[in-house]
C-alpha cells in the first residue's frame, strides 16, 4: 500500500486529537474529540471549519479558456461572468460522469476544484483534450470550508468585503497579510465560505479562525452526514461513470444553451447520449432521497426492493441524520418509484426496512443569496 498523503493541516489534527482515516489517498481526520454527532449539530447551529485541502485545485488558462471547457463540461461557460462560479461535470463519451467540479472565472483564468480521488485523472483529461496554448497548472494550496449560519459573523471580523459575496460568487483578498481566494459556497446546505490560501499559511490560517468563538473543527464523518442532509452527491457513490447526469438528478447541471435548441447545443463527450434522455426522458433509473420509518441506519450498498420482494435500486448514501432526526439515505430506484411517498424497502442483514421516497434537500438550505 502506497504512503498517504498529508494536508499542510495534518501536523494540526493530531494536536487537535483527530482521529484520523485513509481518504481519497490522504491521512484526513474523520472525527474530533467532540464527536461526529455534536460536529455535524454545530456546524448546523453555530460554524464549522472543514480540512478540503486533498480536493484538487487547478488553474486553465489561455486562449477562449470558456469555449475549450465547454467542449469537456456541459455547463454555459461562456455565459460566466468574472467573478462568479458554477458547478460543472465532466462527461464521459458514453455519457457517464467523470468527476464533478466548480469552475470559477477569475478573470484572467479559469479556477477549478475537483475531487481529490480524481485530480491526477482530472488533469490528465484537461491536458489530453485542450489545445497547446492553454496552460493547465495544479496549485499547491490549501482548501478550508468555513460553514454554518455563523460562518458569516466569523468573516465579517476577518474580511467584511468577502460578506458582500452571495451564493456561487468568488472573490480574492487579504486577510492578515495572505491573499486568500474566497467562494461563498460550500457542501453542507449552510450558507459558509470555501477559503483558498498558499499551503505554507494554511496552519495559521486555520488556527486563526479556531480561535473565533463560534467556530469548530469538523471531520470527515460529520461532513458526510452534513452533505446527505443537503442532498448533495458524493463522486464515486452517488455517481460515477456508469450514471449519466440525467439518471443522477443533475440535468441542472448542463447549461440551457448546451441543449438542444440552444446556441450552443452539445459538443460535449456523450452529448448525444444524455441530450437524448434530457429530451426523451427514457432513462430508466432516477436518484431520489429516501427516509427510513425506523431508527436502524440505512447504508451504503443496501439493496432496495418494492412490496412483492422485486428488486427495484440500490442504497449509494446512508447515514443517520442528527438535524432529521432519523436515518437518511440516497439511491437509485426504477422511474416507477421515483414519485415522492413512493414505498421502498432496503434490505438490511435480511430484513426489509420500509424506506419513503422523499424530495430533497431533507433540511431547508441556508446558502446567502443576498
Amino acid at each position: 500500500m502506497s504512503e498517504l498523503k498529508q494536508t499542510p493541516l495534518h501536523a494540526l489534527h493530531l494536536k487537535l486529537g483527530a482521529k484520523m482515516v485513509p481518504f481519497a489517498g490522504y491521512d484526513m481526520p474523520v472525527q474530533y474529540p467532540l464527536g461526529v454527532k455534536k460536529e455535524h449539530e454545530h456546524t448546523r447551529q453555530k460554524c464549522g471549519l472543514f480540512d478540503v485541502s486533498h480536493m484538487g485545485q487547478i488553474s486553465v488558462s489561455g486562449d477562449n479558456v470558456a469555449e475549450a471547457l465547454e467542449t469537456l463540461i456541459p455547463a454555459d461557460l461562456v455565459g460566466l461572468e468574472k467573478g462568479a462560479q458554477r458547478y460543472g461535470l465532466f462527461t464521459s463519451t458514453e455519457g457517464g460522469i467523470i468527476d464533478d467540479l466548480m469552475v470559477v472565472n477569475a478573470g484572467d483564468h479559469f479556477y477549478l476544484v475537483v475531487n481529490a480521488a480524481c485530480k491526477d485523472q482530472d488533469l490528465a483529461h484537461l491536458r489530453l483534450n485542450l489545445s497547446s496554448t492553454h496552460t493547465i497548472e495544479p496549485l499547491d494550496r490549501g482548501l478550508l470550508a468555513l460553514q454554518g449560519p455563523q460562518a458569516r459573523d466569523v468573516m465579517q471580523r476577518l474580511c467584511p468585503e468577502a460578506c458582500e459575496l452571495v451564493f456561487m460568487q468568488h472573490g480574492r483578498y487579504t486577510i492578515a497579510g495572505q491573499e486568500v481566494w474566497v467562494s461563498r459556497s460550500g457542501y453542507t446546505g449552510e450558507d459558509g465560505f470555501e477559503i483558498s490560501v498558499a499551503a505554507d499559511a494554511c496552519e495559521a490560517f486555520a488556527e486563526q479562525l479556531l480561535a473565533e468563538p463560534e467556530v469548530e473543527a469538523i471531520g470527515l464523518g460529520a461532513r458526510d452526514s452534513l452533505r446527505l442532509e443537503a442532498g448533495l452527491c458524493l463522486y464515486g457513490h452517488d455517481m460515477d461513470m456508469q450514471t449519466t447526469p440525467v439518471e443522477a438528478g443533475l440535468i441542472w447541471a448542463i447549461g440551457k444553451p448546451r441543449r438542444h435548441g440552444g446556441e450552443r447545443a452539445g459538443g460535449f463527450p456523450g452529448a448525444d447520449v444524455i441530450l437524448h434522455q434530457v429530451d426523451a426522458k427514457d432513462h430508466t433509473r432516477k436518484r431520489v432521497g429516501l427516509l427510513a420509518e425506523g431508527r436502524a441506519p440505512v447504508r451504503e450498498g443496501a439493496p432496495l426492493v418494492d412490496e412483492a420482494g422485486n428488486e427495484v435500486g440500490i442504497v449509494t448514501s446512508g447515514s443517520f441524520g442528527p438535524s432529521v432526526g432519523k436515518p437518511v439515505a440516497m439511491g437509485y430506484v426504477t422511474r416507477e418509484l421515483e414519485a415522492p411517498q413512493s414505498a421502498v424497502f432496503a434490505v438490511v442483514r435480511g430484513k426489509q426496512l420500509p424506506m419513503v421516497v422523499t424530495p430533497m434537500p431533507f433540511v431547508k438550505p441556508g446558502y446567502y443569496r443576498g
